[in-house]
């Protein structure tokens, strides 16, 4: 019996250590696929962060062709501007007159002659009445010395020797009263006459035709909010000039003389021409002041602007006070057949040329383009062929690839994406004294053929060989004779 309990303590105290023996290992079998799954997870983050986390995420904002060339003014700014006459006529008011009758308001369009405003004149009859008393009053005492000479010169005359020269004293003195009194009545005289003749202007009329540009009011402000200290000013009619602004970071840009091509800012393809006819260096103005440089994105500064002037060579379809463009005219506004692209948009690679264009399913493609003649002003160039007005294609940014998503609205686009931190993360610019790029390394194009400043050759994974590199040395720009008898 104790041999059986023995037994059957030993068996049961063996199985008690088989099973924890037995959860201790389910326990390392369970942490060790634990610790898989996380590694695994981590791993496949990574993957995703770093390959197809990017072709997801990677989008570029594509453009018609049409438009980038519609829009395209070359590499100069634009300056707003608004449409003045090139004459005007400032009334200030005559002295301590008041108006009695104003006959126009701002807006108004007036002929040479036309009545403008009246003066109150009750008053200055008042003083033609009283100055009238006043000489009649001299004119008396006139005829009153004179009768004193008279009599004096009498008395004189029929005095004894010795009393002539008491006489002869009080004869000279009553003489020079009355040339006081003469002088007092001459004056008194052009002081009538003067107040006459203002009765006669009592009409003010305008001398040149225009439109009124402001009226002062009571309270020695204008009708049109202004503070002038002009009565009324009139703007002549029939001969314009553009007024614009510039920086004083920007003064290089312009000079007398300087051909200029303003636009309509309603309808782009309406056009003028004109040159600067002067810069105003002694009237400053702050950037809170009207006609702000709209397309000069430089100017964010408290630097000073000042204002400069464009004579028009004709200004048929212009209205006074319109706002306008204008941008120095270097024979864009000469409308030119076919396409005619911006040379930053054109990517170079060896000697042949081409685009980032959408290939109409959504994704970029390298497509080849065949240029023509080159626009030196401009910076444009004619393309032969492999693009069409109706294709969109996208900036040459360093980084492009092949298959990346185009999109047609640019706030799709995430610039946060890892094509775009690349960039953010590529400080070293090109310079010309920088190591030659891989052959199969693109560029985008200047007018000279080198890369634009600041933009540095991404170059493949694709090691470049000497042969390569002599090829690359020996390479030539377009040869723009080739297509010289291109129209």
């Amino acid at each position: 019996m104790i041999f059986v309990l023995i037994l059957n303590y030993d068996m049961i105290k063996n199985q008690s250590i088989q099973e924890a023996r037995m959860d201790k290992k389910k326990k390392i079998i369970i942490g060790v696929v634990i610790a898989v799954v996380a590694v695994a997870a981590v791993v496949l983050s990574i993957v995703l962060a770093k390959g197809g986390g990017k072709k997801a995420k990677d989008k570029v904002y594509v453009e018609k062709v049409k438009t980038i060339c519609g829009n395209d003014a070359g590499t100069t700014n634009r300056f707003s501007g608004v449409v003045e006459a090139q004459d005007s006529w400032k009334i200030k008011l005559d002295g301590d007159k008041k108006v009695k009758e104003v006959f126009v308001k701002v807006g108004d369009e007036v002929k040479e002659g036309d009545q403008l405003f009246s003066y109150d004149m009750d008053e200055t009859k008042s003083q033609i009445e009283q100055a009238n008393l006043e000489l009649e009053s001299i004119t008396n005492e006139i005829n009153d010395y004179n009768s004193q000479i008279a009599t004096l010169s009498a008395e004189r005359d029929a005095a004894p020797e010795e009393a002539k020269f008491d006489y002869t004293t009080q004869i000279q003195s009553v003489q020079n009263d009355l040339k006081q009194s003469e002088y007092n009545r001459k004056s008194k005289q052009l002081e009538i006459d003067k107040m006459k003749q203002s009765l006669g202007d009592a009409v003010v009329t305008s001398k040149m035709a225009g439109v009124v540009k402001t009226v002062n009011n009571s309270n020695g402000g204008s009708d049109d909010g202004s503070s002038d200290d002009a009565f009324m000013t009139i703007l002549a009619t029939g001969s314009y000039r553009v007024k614009c602004m510039i920086n004083e970071q920007n003064m290089s840009e312009i000079s007398e003389g300087k051909q200029m091509l303003i636009h309509s800012r309603v309808d782009e393809d309406q056009t003028w021409n004109g040159t600067i006819s002067g810069i105003d260096m002694e009237s400053p103005q702050s950037n809170g002041d009207q006609y702000t440089d709209s397309s000069d994105s430089s100017d964010t500064t408290t630097s000073s602007k000042y204002p400069f002037y464009i004579n028009l060579e004709n200004s048929d379809g212009m209205m006074l006070g319109q706002h306008v463009f204008a941008e120095a005219d270097l024979g864009q506004g000469q409308k030119k057949k076919g396409i005619w692209l911006m040379e930053s948009y054109i990517v170079k690679e060896k000697k042949e040329a081409y685009v980032w264009a959408d290939n109409g399913k959504g994704k970029l493609e390298k497509r080849k383009v065949e240029l023509g003649k080159y626009d030196e002003e401009l910076g444009e160039y004619k393309i032969k062929s492999g693009l069409k007005k109706d294709d969109y294609i996208a900036w040459p940014m360093d980084g492009l690839y092949e298959g990346v998503e185009a999109v047609k609205n640019e706030s799709e686009v995430d610039y946060d994406a890892p094509l775009y931190k690349d960039q953010q993360d590529s400080t070293e610019p090109y310079t010309e004294d920088s190591a030659e790029p891989a052959d199969d390394a693109v560029e985008p194009m200047s007018g000279t053929g080198q890369p634009v400043d600041g933009v540095e050759a991404e170059p493949t994974e694709e090691t470049t060989t000497e042969e390569d590199g002599a090829a690359q040395d020996a390479e030539q720009p377009v040869d723009e004779n080739e297509t010289s008898g291109e129209e």
